[in-house]
């Protein structure tokens, strides 16, 4: 793997860990600034929310700006804005320094993706995504544990320990920006095209109904089974972990029998795994079926993520956009399906299963004018 690429897997890690560092440090945060446990959980939002709006339009500021001087200015500001969090003494002042740090983190995730396009050829590019996704998993996976073995001792340690990786990423080599075809620049309208929403809507559908589910399979686990939180954590790392598994493989097979077949799969198969959990059943099925799931959202992401990038010509502003439909997607599952669930816990399920089946004929069923690929 030459450095410049591996700068760009290293990077996509960043952004998830430091979203959900805090996830298993909540009642340790709570203590330090003297809130309730629910308004700590706003840390987790205080970062997400402004990560997902400011990235609507992050790529194609990026892109104007010149990407790898965009990229090392949001890494600078995430290793200060890191250590504010760390440093805060109000809680309103480390809600603050979360907030910015989803914005720094707007303005690398999607040029990442974007650059890491410039450098793969098309052959390839569903693999290099799958790498790249296998990383994000990491992050995702490794940072309530990490988070947790550092408020042990301070919870502090943790975002110093972000500060200092963000440090390094600054001085990491990054491929050279490529100009514009044409030589134009990135236009807002290029990124907000049809066929980009129409991509960004079927991941946001997806999110919502698959990847921002955790909670819900928290509960389920507590109803049917009364496991012990640290029991129902290991459960829902095997979303994480079996998407970093199978992540690179699902970059081969998107590579080799089409985007859009493997964002239908994860589709369809995902509603089988959503599904399945909603029906009451032994513990090893309902760990299995979401296990199943991780692997189907690295379907969706990647073939989504291929199929964006491909059409766009590896345009920033696109998968910008495309990104922020995914986690405003994820933020809006817990208000669509927590109070289904409390009125039937089976539908609770059920209707998000039913959401994906409806969908995969929309991801294949697009007007040829809108397609991506």
């Amino acid at each position: 793997m030459r450095a410049p690429s591996a700068a760009l897997y290293v990077g996509g890690l960043l952004g998830p860990f430091g979203a959900g560092v805090v996830s298993s440090m909540l009642p340790e945060l709570s203590g330090s600034y003297g809130v309730s446990a629910d308004t700590a959980a706003s840390s987790l939002t205080a970062y997400l929310l402004p990560f997902a709006l400011v990235m609507l339009f992050s790529g194609t500021l990026g892109e104007r700006w010149g990407q790898v001087r965009t990229i090392r200015a949001a890494y600078a500001g995430y290793v200060l804005v890191a250590l504010l969090a760390a440093l805060a003494p109000w809680f309103w002042l480390f809600l603050a320094a979360r907030g910015l740090q989803g914005v720094a983190n707007a303005f690398t995730t999607p040029l990442l993706l974007s650059k890491l396009a410039q450098i793969t050829p098309a052959h390839r590019l569903g693999r290099a995504l799958g790498t790249y996704g296998a990383m994000q998993s990491i992050g995702q996976t490794s940072a309530p544990l990490v988070g947790g073995l550092a408020a042990e001792r301070s919870w502090q340690w943790a975002f110093l320990g972000i500060a200092a990786v963000a440090a390094v990423l600054t001085l990491i080599p990054l491929p050279p920006d490529e100009r514009a075809a044409g030589g134009e620049p990135a236009r807002l309208r290029d990124a907000w095209r049809p066929a980009v929403l129409w991509s960004g809507l079927i991941i946001f559908l997806a999110w919502a109904c698959l990847a921002g589910l955790p909670f819900l399979v928290a509960f389920r686990l507590d109803d049917l089974f009364a496991l012990s939180p640290a029991a129902r954590g290991l459960a829902l790392t095997g979303f994480g972990i079996a998407g970093f598994l199978t992540a690179p493989l699902v970059g081969v097979l998107a590579d080799r029998f089409g985007a859009k077949a493997a964002v239908c799969a994860g589709l369809a198969l995902g509603a089988v795994a959503v599904g399945t959990i909603g029906l009451s059943g032994p513990l090893p099925v309902v760990v299995v079926a979401w296990a199943v799931g991780g692997v189907c959202g690295q379907l969706v992401l990647v073939g989504t993520n291929s199929l964006v990038l491909r059409g766009s010509g590896g345009r920033g502003g696109a998968i910008s956009v495309v990104t922020a439909l995914r986690f405003l997607g994820m933020s809006a599952s817990p208000a669509a399906f927590t109070s289904l669930y409390r009125h039937d816990p089976a539908l609770g399920f059920l209707v998000p299963a039913a959401v994906l089946v409806l969908t995969a004929p929309v991801a294949v069923l697009r007007p040829r004018s809108q397609d991506l690929a």
